[in-house]
């Protein structure tokens, strides 16, 4: 099965691009923040070590993870950071290798934000990364999701900076424009992923 990692910065529209390709390309997806979720909400064993790593006041009185309390635990703090992503990503990279490795000839693609920060680019058989300029990622990160500018500041200094994750991708989507130009883009990506992997 061949593997396609999708990245990108926040707000570059990973997730509108790796919807559209699906649209023309019949494969499977893992979602890597929809499974980092996912463990916080269900695994105990992460759940656990989340709390003792973070404190009580991360899960709300009904053992809910408080996400809003951790993202500004994790984002002001780097070493907070690293430390819930030492929690998480070895669970889920667990998870997307595992279907990496079934059996079968459909594509996986793997959306995942960190997957330069996190050394997974010999796991891939390409990666594409979509962006778009610092600006316009303020822009849809305060306008259109409503998101404090000092947080908006401290969640983009977290990731590595977008030119940089273009350099280290095979293929780059360009998304500043209308949602047309990426359709446009993702029927190109979709018949030359076809031509050269089909």
């Amino acid at each position: 099965m061949p593997v396609l990692g999708i990245t990108g910065g926040l707000a570059t529209g990973k997730t509108t691009f790796t919807r559209l390709l699906r649209e023309r390309i019949d494969a499977d997806l893992f979602d890597a923040d929809a499974c980092a979720r996912a463990l916080l909400d269900r695994d105990p064993e992460i759940r656990e070590k989340v709390r003792v790593t973070f404190g009580a006041t991360v899960f709300d009185a009904d053992g809910k993870p408080n996400r809003e309390r951790l993202r500004q635990i994790v984002f002001s703090d780097g070493a907070q950071r690293k430390a819930l992503e030492a929690i998480l990503h070895p669970a889920i990279r667990t998870h997307w290798t595992a279907l990496a490795e079934a059996a079968g000839k459909r594509w996986l693609f793997v959306d995942i934000p960190l997957l330069f920060e996190t050394g997974a680019e010999p796991l891939f058989d390409c990666i594409a990364v979509v962006a778009c300029s610092p600006a316009m990622q303020r822009r849809r990160l305060t306008t259109g999701r409503g998101v404090e500018p000092n947080l908006t500041e401290q969640m983009l200094a977290a990731q590595l900076p977008i030119d940089v994750k273009i350099q280290k991708a095979n293929h780059l989507v360009w998304n500043e424009s209308s949602l047309g130009t990426l359709e446009e883009q993702a029927g190109i990506f979709a018949a030359y992923l076809s031509q050269r992997h089909g």
